[in-house]
């Protein structure tokens, strides 16, 4: 419609009974436009003020519409508005009016004509009253408390998700590797399926040798026990901590290699700390699961940096390969015995046990 127009400075449109909803670009092409008057048009937004590019626009008139919710940033947007009239109009007096409410008693640019005299319309607890006799401070303090409650949940999420990750990362992780187990258990009982290894060997890289030259073939060739060897029977491909969860499940027994070099080993640590946890549980199988052999002959003040391990060793009887010297032989018969069994020596007076 003023396409043709662009230079127009004054524009008068009112009583217009079938211009409720506008075209929002309808002044788009006044840019130079000064004065506006739309009074009486039944106007319920102001959507064809925010669509316009009214830069120059000095006066505004909007009285007797049927505008209820006033977005202040519109006249923001208007850095030449001096004069500005919402007279008649059918304000509602609750928080969605707090910004312009605001605005009309802090701006010193704009001259709000008989705002003091803006009555509500809307809800009708406040029918009647002064528009800006609205309390909007309890607006702004909701806002502000909705504000802290946010920021401190995300400060405590954070503090929380970063003492979670820095100290119970691992037993959530072996949480979650244990339910598996849970669920891989009652399969296995529905299947009536039999352990698939007699022990799973917990060892260092650095005790290699001896596993493989010692207890394999003592083991495996002469008594005829199968074992699961990290090395050996771990399936490619696959995570390490559910190898190592499938490895202690599918065995009747976990037989801990520990050496000087497997107490600093990280994997060995989560490999014997998983052990425990099956132990925990008594679903997951029978008592005696874990056997600790000692390969290295540490004294106590080696295991006393460990506590974990220290408490692991202090209340379970172990094997000491070192103390065995010439008993060789009843070394390995009680490492059969504990294989055979599923309970651990209970000797303690054997040269080949000891307690720390």
């Amino acid at each position: 419609m003023f396409q043709h127009t662009p230079r127009l400075l004054n524009l008068e449109i009112t009583k217009n009974d079938q211009w409720d909803n506008p075209d929002p670009e309808l002044l788009k092409s006044i840019t130079d436009l000064q004065n506006l008057h739309l009074s009486e048009n039944h106007l319920k937004s102001l959507d064809i003020i925010s669509e316009a590019n009214l830069t120059k626009l000095e006066h505004l008139i909007l009285s007797n519409n049927e505008l209820r919710i006033i977005d202040e940033a519109i006249f923001k947007r208007l850095p030449s508005l001096k004069y500005l009239d919402l007279s008649g109009n059918p304000f509602v007096c609750n928080c969605s009016n707090a910004g312009f409410i605001y605005w009309v008693l802090s701006d010193k640019q704009v001259f709000v004509a008989k705002a003091f005299q803006y009555r509500c319309s809307y809800p009708l607890s406040h029918e009647g009253e002064l528009l800006v006799n609205f309390n909007i401070q309890s607006c702004f303090e909701s806002v502000g408390l909705f504000c802290f409650i946010t920021s401190s949940s995300l400060v405590l999420l954070t503090l929380v998700s970063s003492f979670t990750y820095h100290f119970l990362r691992w037993q959530l992780v072996y949480g979650y590797y244990l339910f598996r187990a849970f669920l891989y258990d009652g399969k296995k009982k529905k299947e009536g399926c039999a352990d698939v290894y007699d022990a799973f060997v917990s060892y260092n890289v650095h005790d290699e040798e001896w596993v493989y030259h010692e207890l394999v073939p003592e083991l495996e060739e002469r008594q005829g026990w199968k074992l699961c060897l990290h090395h050996r029977d771990f399936e490619p491909g696959k995570a390490i901590l559910e190898n190592i969860t499938d490895a202690i499940y599918s065995s009747r027994k976990t037989l801990c290699v520990i050496s000087p070099q497997y107490l600093q080993s990280e994997w060995c640590s989560r490999e014997i700390q998983m052990a425990r946890y099956f132990l925990l549980f008594s679903w997951f199988g029978p008592e005696g699961r874990l056997d600790p052999v000692v390969s290295g002959g540490d004294p106590s003040d080696q295991l006393s940096p460990f506590y974990r391990m220290r408490k692991l060793v202090k209340s379970r009887t172990y094997l000491s390969w070192t103390q065995a010297r010439s008993h060789r032989g009843l070394f390995w018969e009680r490492v059969r015995r504990a294989l055979e069994s599923g309970n651990d020596p209970t000797d303690t007076h054997d040269p080949l046990t000891a307690n720390v």
